[in-house]
Formats: structure tokens, sequence, C-alpha cells
């Protein structure tokens, strides 16, 4: 039978949320081999938590129109709603998905769970939020995307009328390359993610608007709002756009031939058009909104996936120009430029020169990943300005020093897609030492995940050399796993002569007492994070292994210190006996 849900109270902020009210949704059972709709049901935490790592969508739908935080609010399980909000499951009210789940709250905890993510959506991943970030500095886009319009759905709306050029430089460090008049307003973007995410911006900037900087759209019936929201789903993976707006997208999307992007808005506005469900229209009639996260597309269409082709294709015509003969070496000498070779359509507006080869980029990504690149990017602008017209159609070209190629072409890759596919562990300190240099310190934990994998199997002896290099470059999660692996093998490290070397170099542990009689923390988290001494972190791990009741471990603790304190009585004899064996071979 079903029940009504009270009304929403006008003010929920005598609402709380406390530890006890999450431990009274107890799971209604256990689901081992359930999907994301039925552990959400059955409020089962542990398979929820499983099957979001694989990376299921969390906002998907199952065959009756549903989502797996509907089925969760609607069964009152605080847990599993948590869990859904903070992996990104839409619940902002105005939208289908965010009402229906407010008006199936079980109860007003839920409702107030509900209304604390409303006002913090799911975080963006760093690639997304800088170019975000580079789409909102483009003053024609500010305030941009309020509105509607009406389209005719024809092929060629977007048409210009009339060939011009946008006169003047663009201020900023990574200005637009375009900008898009619809109306008299302008939209302005870079062409290069333009032509990473459609077909039809690619087809058009190496044709009709190649040497372009303005395009005007003729069509009355565009809709800016539509276009807009488009664009700024292009640089971000979010589609943010009115219900009302909707139709004007599909058309737009067919335009652009983003056909998968089509296909999922034509199935919402289904389920905004014939879908039976009860908003919450009496106490709030706003515009009515509808939000896409790019997780819910293939990855083959999302952002990152789509600059990593463009890299790829960077990276082939960068190849090409490893043995080029500069004709012009004193003209690129003078003013730090390159020419463009007419073959090439991978729309690179820069040239970094490393190690010898000169690799493509693309100013825009380059200055909004690494603060390194958007100064001397914002340092070059004016006074390649001034030489435009001496040098016409060009590359501008910096020229790093101390980094291998093949570094570069890893770090450029992060910069390019969010990630690392394959790591040559050798590369690994390279890549922390650039890291750091480039300003581009995420890098460093892309490095990390990367090189996991290689640690299960590595040696003590390498995993020695791993824990010092992972402390000098402060990569936490490198640290924990090795100091993780000696606490937990610590005699097969005390046999090696590695370990008793570094002994050596560590500072001793402090000794304080007060270390040993607190409550273990869990591995790779706590008071480790703060890059302390690196022999109090590993006695406090080994610790956790050994003594798991607090009236153990003071004496533990000094069973632990008169073992480091032998190891590194052999080991000063092991140095003193190297040294003599190595004034013995000089001599002879």
């Amino acid at each position: 039978m079903s029940k009504s849900a009270p009304p929403l109270p006008s003010d929920l902020s005598e609402i709380t949320l406390t530890a006890t009210d999450f431990s009274l949704s107890l799971p209604l059972k256990k689901t081992p081999y359930g999907d994301l709709f039925s552990a959400a049901r059955a409020g089962d935490v542990d398979r929820l938590g499983y099957l979001l790592q694989t990376g299921v969508n969390v906002n998907g739908r199952d065959r009756w129109d549903s989502t797996a935080l509907y089925y969760a609010c609607l069964a009152g399980h605080l847990d599993a709603a948590r869990m859904l909000l903070e992996a990104g499951a839409i619940c902002s009210e105005h939208t289908f998905d965010g009402d229906r789940c407010h008006y199936a709250a079980l109860n007003l905890k839920v409702r107030k769970l509900l209304k604390a993510f409303e006002a913090r959506p799911p975080p963006l991943a760093p690639l997304n939020a800088a170019l975000r970030e580079v789409f909102f500095g483009c003053g024609g886009n500010r305030g941009g995307g309020v509105g509607g319009g009406d389209g005719d759905g024809e092929d060629d709306q977007f048409e210009f009328a009339g060939p011009s050029l946008l006169d003047g430089p663009n201020p900023g460090h990574f200005p637009p390359d375009v900008v898009f008049y619809v109306h008299g307003r302008p939209l302005e973007a870079h062409r290069v993610i333009l032509s990473a995410r459609s077909p039809y911006f690619k087809e058009k900037f190496e044709t009709d608007w190649k040497y372009r900087k303005e395009v005007r759209f003729s069509k009355e019936k565009l809709s800016y709002a539509a276009l807009y929201s488009l664009v700024h789903f292009f640089y971000s993976d979010r589609l943010e756009i009115a219900v009302d707006d909707m139709e004007d997208l599909v058309r737009i999307c067919k335009v652009c031939k983003c056909e998968t992007l089509q296909s999922v808005i034509e199935k919402e506005l289904l389920h905004q058009r014939y879908v039976e469900y009860k908003a919450l229209r009496e106490i709030d009639s706003s515009q009515r909104r509808f939000i896409l996260q790019g997780s819910a597309l293939p990855e083959e269409e999302r952002l990152p996936a789509a600059l990593h082709r463009i890299l790829q294709l960077s990276l082939a015509n960068s190849t090409l120009e490893e043995d080029t003969d500069f004709a012009s070496d004193k003209l690129v000498e003078s003013v730090g430029k390159l020419k463009i070779h007419e073959h090439v359509d991978d729309l690179a507006d820069i040239c970094v020169k490393v190690d010898g080869r000169n690799f493509r980029c693309h100013q825009v990504v380059l200055a909004s990943r690494s603060e390194y690149f958007k100064t001397r990017i914002s340092r070059m602008e004016d006074f390649l300005e001034i030489n435009n017209d001496v040098l016409g159609d060009a590359l501008c070209c910096l020229e790093e020093h101390d980094l291998s190629h093949m570094a570069f072409e890893k770090m450029i890759e992060y910069m390019y897609t969010d990630g690392l596919k394959v790591l040559d562990p050798q590369q690994a300190e390279e890549l922390f030492d650039a890291a750091s240099r480039y300003l581009l310190f995420p890098l460093k934990r892309a490095v990390a995940d990367a090189l996991l994998p290689h640690l299960e199997t590595a040696s003590p002896s390498e995993l020695c050399h791993w824990l010092l290099l992972a402390d000098m470059y402060g990569v936490v999660k490198i640290r924990e796993y090795c100091l993780d692996a000696m606490a937990c093998n610590f005699e097969t490290f005390a046999y090696t002569r590695e370990f008793r070397a570094i002994l050596l170099t560590l500072p001793p542990p402090s000794g304080d007492s007060s270390l040993r009689t607190t409550a273990p923390s869990a591995p790779g988290a706590g008071g480790s994070n703060d890059q302390g001494n690196i022999l109090d972190d590993l006695r406090e791990k080994w610790l956790e292994f050994e003594a798991a009741e607090l009236d153990q471990r003071d004496e533990s603790a000094l069973l632990f210190d008169r073992r480091l304190e032998m190891l590194v009585h052999v080991a000063e004899q092991e140095q003193e006996q190297e040294k003599s064996d190595n004034v013995g071979d000089a001599e002879n």
C-alpha cells in the first residue's frame, strides 16, 4: 500500500544527522551478486562500495527508469544514500531525478541529507576543473547559459553570415582563438577543445573556418543557451541545461555529430514528457534543469579520451619534425618561433623543444595544467604579438633543459588525459622531479598509481630505494606502501644489506614514549601524511602488526629500538669493511 510523503517544511535547519542516524539504516539483506539498484534497495554498502570502485555509472537507470539513489531514499538507507551522493549521484532540486528522490524520501532525515548535498556538486577531475576554469575565464562566457531559444533543426543552422575577424589582442594567459556570435551574444572558445569533442567543428576548422577568428551564426532560431551548455560540456564533461532548452540541444548535437550525447538527451526528453512523477511544484516553481555527468557516457566519448586522440596526432607530427632542416635558424634564434608544416592538422599553437626533439602542443592545455607554463606563455605573448606581421603563420617555441624527451612525453600525456597508461619504473624518479619543477603536483599521484603494480613484485632492496625516493619527493602513497611492506616483513629487510645501509642515512627514532601508547592508526592514514621521521613511522606500523594490545606496545617498542640499534651497528661495521677494501684495492 502506497503512502503519500509528508509535506516538506519550509525550514529544515532543525533536523540534524548524527552517527546513530546512520547506524539505524541496516541492510534488509546482503546482495553479493546484485547490481547497483538491488544493493541500494537493500542498503548493502559493501556491495555498493565494490560496484562504485569498478566504475559503474552511479546515475544509470534500470528498466523502470529509476536510479540507485531513488531506491536508497525510498527505503530510507542513509548510509547507502550518502555513499551514492559522494560518488556523484544527482540530487539537485528542479531536476527529474532530484525531485523524484526528494519526493520519495522515506523521512525528513533522508531529505536533510539530500539538501546537504544539493549545494555540493560532485567535484570535477583535475583536467575537467582546469579547462572549466579556462572556459569561465573567457570574458564573453561569464554569466552565459541563461535564457532559451528555439531552432528549426536544420543541419545548416550553424552557417555564419559575413566574413569578419576579431580585432585587437585578447587578454589572459590562454585567450580564446575563436568567438561565436549568436543573436549578438559572444561565446568564446578554443579550436582544439571543440575539434577534439565534435567532428563537425573539426571539419569546419580545417576548411571554412580555418583562418577565422569570428563566426557569426545567421539562424534566428539558434538557441544561445543550448549552444553555451554544449560548449561548456566540451570543456568540463558536465552538462547543465534548462529542460525547456533540451530540444534545441538535441538539434545542435545532431549538427555537431555528437551522437552519443544526442541519444542520451533524447532519452531524457522522453522521461520529461511521458514518465509520470510528482514534483514539488506546489512549493517551488523554479525553472527545471537537467544535469549530466560525463561518467554517463562511454569512456571513449569523455574529455580525457578526446584530448588523448589530439595528443596522439600531435606526437605523430612531432616525430616528423625531429630531423627538420631549419633553414631560418637565425630567425628562430632571434624570436623563438618555428614554421608550421602545411600538412599538420593537429591545431598545435606552441612547440616545446626537449632533449633535441620538438613537441607540438596546445597552449590552452599546458597553461591550464601548469602554473610554470602559464607564466612562460604569458611572458611570451606580448613579444610575439609585436612580431606577428614579420613572422606570419608560426608556432611559439619554448626550450626546456635537463629533461629527457621520454619523460616530457609522459608528462604531457598526464596533462592531456589526467592519467598514465603505461610507465617504465626507471622514469618515475625523473617524473617526480618534473612534477615539482613544473608545478604539476598531481602528476606525482598518477605516477604512484602506475608504479604500485610494479612494487608488488619488487625486491626488498628495490623497496628501500623507492622509500628514500618517495620520502624525498613527498609521494605519500609510495612511502606508505614501502613502510607497510617493511613492517610486515621486518626480519626479511633486516637481512637485506640495502636496508641496513639506509639506517645510517636516516635520522634516529625520536624515542618519544607517547608515540608508543597511542592507539594504532590505519596504514597510510593519520600522522604519516606529514612526512615525519621514517623510523618513527616504521616503528608505529610494526607495532600495529606485532602488538595489537596497548599494554604490549611499550615492551614491543623497546624490542624494536634494540633491534634497530643492532642493525645500525652491523651497518657501521659493513661500511668500515667496505672502506678498507676500497683502500686495499687502490693500493694494489
